[in-house]
């Protein structure tokens, strides 16, 4: 929920705007007059911040003038920080009714109904207000919430279309990143579970097993689960790269040309497999053989443009062959694909002190220092979190069963 501060509550207030006297029947003089006592006295606490005895001059107002907004909209946001949260409801409705374009005033309201229950009104007055939002924090926390609505309801689906907007709008925000998270880990769960009921022994099933195996560290387990799953489907898409990736992690000499076997596969079923095609040319690079590592680097490129990983790898099987013309765009194009990447840095430090160009040369060192101790203290933090996963070994795993299992 919102932070319960005097600053925000006066930011909100300043966002209810006074309705002329033209937009309803005018009170009595006598009251009106009453009326424009006791709201000048409110505003007066409330420039002194004290909202305790900015409230009960607020009620007065709207006694004496039931239809103006700027009181009913201040108590009810006054209410609101208070923790009165029910009767803070009908003064946020009555101003909505009265000017129908208060979004902030409606967001506190999509609030004030959450905390007493209301869920289904607060859900309808979230989801209106989000869009007009415009300010960051108020729009994390309205977003939040009606997220958390959908989750609350099971409405996976809606609730990740908001985490994914907020995503996309502020990604420096840990708590929106946090319940992007969430958000898509109950998603998957929800996904695994209808897929076990639906289609128990299919080839999906097996490679999503694959994928939770290898997630808590059981490679073995991975494999089994992956050649399970080509036995049932051996063209099922992304099946092949994904074992080939798996395979390729492991120290024995075996597995690595299975994973290379595994990444032919993957080229067989889908000739524009991008990812497969550098997974080969760094296989090739392994080999010492340039000309394959060159084809199949320029092939990547030709296929995906955008992939800053490709056009690094084609930059630096171009500078081994002594063409470092041709590498820098690549690297500079690299580079803004992919800023925080240390090593493109460092191959434009390498290229620009060797074209004497030592300002660039300098600030790509800095860059490359800065990545890499960001880098290096992520890997620190993950190593902490991940489970180490088994090696993989050829005599270990003949059968593709995990150890202990045969």
């Amino acid at each position: 929920m919102p932070v319960k501060s005097i600053v925000f509550v006066l930011f909100l207030l300043s966002a209810v705007s006074i309705v002329s006297a033209g937009q309803a029947a005018s009170p009595a003089p006598s009251d009106k007059d009453q009326a424009a006592q006791h709201q000048r006295l409110a505003q007066q606490y409330l420039r002194e911040q004290k909202p305790d005895l900015a409230i009960p001059e607020l009620k007065k107002v709207v006694e004496l003038d039931p239809n103006n907004v700027d009181a009913r909209g201040n108590l009810g946001v006054l209410l609101f920080f208070r923790g009165e949260y029910a009767e803070s409801i009908p003064q946020l409705q009555a101003a909505i009714n009265l000017q129908p374009n208060l979004g902030k005033v409606r967001a506190l309201l999509g609030f004030a109904e959450e905390h007493t229950s209301h869920l289904a009104d607060a859900r309808k007055d979230l989801e209106a207000v989000f869009p007009t939002i415009e300010e960051r924090k108020l729009k994390i926390e309205v977003g939040l919430d009606l997220a958390g609505l959908y989750t609350a309801s099971d409405d996976l689906d809606h609730a990740a279309g908001i985490v994914t907007q907020l995503k996309t709008a502020y990604p420096d925000a840990p708590e929106v990143l946090y319940a992007a998270y969430r958000t898509y880990a109950d998603l998957s769960g929800e996904s695994m579970v209808s897929l076990s009921l639906v289609a128990p022994d299919s080839a999906q099933m097996h490679q999503l097993l694959a994928h939770e195996e290898n997630r808590e560290g059981n490679t073995n387990g991975a494999i089994a689960q992956y050649r399970k799953a080509i036995a049932i489907d051996s063209h099922l898409p992304g099946v092949h790269y994904e074992l080939g990736e798996l395979l390729h992690t492991s120290e024995d000499p075996v597995v690595k040309k299975e994973a290379e076997q595994e990444y032919r596969a993957a080229l067989a079923d889908n000739p524009h497999d991008e990812k497969a095609i550098c997974a080969l040319a760094e296989i090739a690079a392994t080999k010492g053989d340039f000309h394959e590592e060159y084809e199949d680097y320029s092939k990547a490129v030709e296929l995906q443009p955008a992939d800053a990983t490709a056009k690094l790898g084609l930059a630096k099987v171009l500078i081994d062959m002594d063409q470092s013309d041709k590498a820098l765009p690549l690297l500079q194009a690299s580079e803004q694909l992919e800023p925080t990447d240390s090593i493109v840095h460092y191959r434009l430090a390498t290229l620009y002190r060797k074209a004497g160009r030592v300002d660039d040369a300098r600030r790509e060192v800095e860059l490359y220092k800065k990545y890499k101790d960001m880098k290096d203290k992520l890997r620190a933090v993950y190593k902490e979190l991940q489970v180490q996963p088994d090696e993989i070994r050829a005599d270990e795993n003949p059968d593709g069963e995990p150890p202990g299992k045969k």
